[in-house]
């Protein structure tokens, strides 16, 4: 298991292959954009399985085609004098694609119009979990409220599940949203940054994460409302 994860981590940290020509700002490293975001080391995201969850899904994207950038674990007021938290917004040339991440294990159950969703176990054990759709719908709709200047279908919302689930019944229809497994999540954005047009200059998606940044890093405060707001959603 440490080896298998150990290997995964060295994937993630290789260095792309340089492109022959760019006129593109820098970018820094998987590790060290997501140490400087969060403030967890290498050791406390590979032995907590959320930080890895995250990390694993932007090792994925963060050597995609095209500028970008990404924050993690945003608190943005959704409206209703509340927060919501947001477990990474990758923002690329092609839009804003707002990353739902599910560390989960044993089989998944549900579809876009249920209130919960379930996680089952071969021993018969089942835990509800609040639709992720809906979550991400949420998350979005926040987005939008501090960010107008961005067209609605310019929003994609992915879920991403771990490799160790199975996606036993999953069924939704709407639209720009997506429901994987994180060995997918590369197929899946290199389809839509190839069939979707560049609608972000690299010096507007620079403003908008220098925005975005003042939500990051919650204090304890903010972080303890949240937790208290899943908790409502579980019972």
């Amino acid at each position: 298991m440490l080896k298998k994860l150990l290997n995964n981590v060295v994937d993630l940290l290789s260095t792309p292959t340089p492109k022959k020509v760019t006129n593109q700002p820098k970018q820094k490293s998987v590790i060290t954009t997501y140490k400087e975001q969060t403030g967890n080391g290498l050791l406390s995201t590979m032995f907590n399985k959320g930080n890895f969850g995250e990390f694993s899904s932007y090792g994925k994207m963060a050597k995609l085609p095209g500028y970008h950038k990404a924050l993690f674990n945003i608190y943005i007021p959704n409206g209703k004098e509340q927060t919501t938290e947001i477990d990474l917004v990758f923002i690329h040339e092609t839009g804003v694609y707002v990353i739902e991440s599910k560390n989960y294990s044993g089989w998944i159950f549900g579809d876009e119009k249920s209130q919960k969703w379930t996680q089952t176990f071969p021993n018969g054990q089942k835990y509800p979990f609040y639709n992720p759709i809906k979550q991400n719908i949420g998350h979005i709709k926040a987005l939008q409220l501090i960010l107008p200047s961005i067209e609605k279908e310019h929003y994609k919302s992915v879920i991403v599940f771990s490799e160790r689930c199975e996606l036993k019944k999953i069924s939704y229809k709407a639209e720009n949203t997506y429901v994987i497994k994180r060995y997918n999540l590369a197929k899946l954005m290199n389809k839509q940054i190839a069939g979707s047009p560049k609608i972000l200059e690299p010096d507007y998606i620079d403003r908008i994460y220098n925005f975005l940044a003042q939500y990051q890093k919650a204090d304890r405060t903010v972080k303890h409302e949240h937790i208290e707001k899943i908790k409502g959603h579980q019972r």
